[in-house]
């Protein structure tokens, strides 16, 4: 199973992406995680990633908490099928695609900046790994 992250734009503050970037390195160890900046009219999720799983944030969808998340995360693993999380920009998601996606999910109920929804999406996905593993992180 390999783990896509795509974030559509650049965020304003560079350092957020150090965050993201750090969860997602410690997230490596467990599976190949990569991470991406990308721009819709230029990308294809659907050409580029035809089998994994997309899974698109979307303020207005429902919430999962952190136990649902690490069981999607548990699931995809069983099935050997990748996984695709994409961020919208400050636009949020491209319209044609968010009704194509296989999953519209929240991080909260709660908004919160798409920067921001980089770093919280990242530990998540650690935050699942070390839950699985029976790391210390979690606890």
């Amino acid at each position: 199973m390999k783990i896509f992250v795509y974030f559509i734009g650049k965020p304003k503050d560079p350092h957020i992406n150090a965050v993201a970037q750090d969860f997602l390195g410690r997230a490596a160890r467990f599976s190949s995680v990569e991470m991406r900046e990308i721009r819709p009219e230029r990308t294809d999720p659907w050409a580029r990633h035809p089998a994994a799983r997309k899974i698109f944030l979307d303020p207005a969808a429902k919430p999962i908490d952190s136990a649902a998340f690490t069981a999607l995360i548990a699931k995809s693993e069983m099935e050997g099928r990748d996984l695709l999380f994409l961020v919208g920009g400050h636009a949020g998601l491209p319209p044609a695609w968010a009704g194509r996606a296989d999953l519209l999910l929240s991080l909260s109920a709660m908004t919160f900046p798409h920067e921001l929804a980089r770093a919280m999406l990242a530990e998540q996905i650690y935050r699942a790994f070390a839950t699985l593993r029976g790391h210390p992180y979690p606890r």
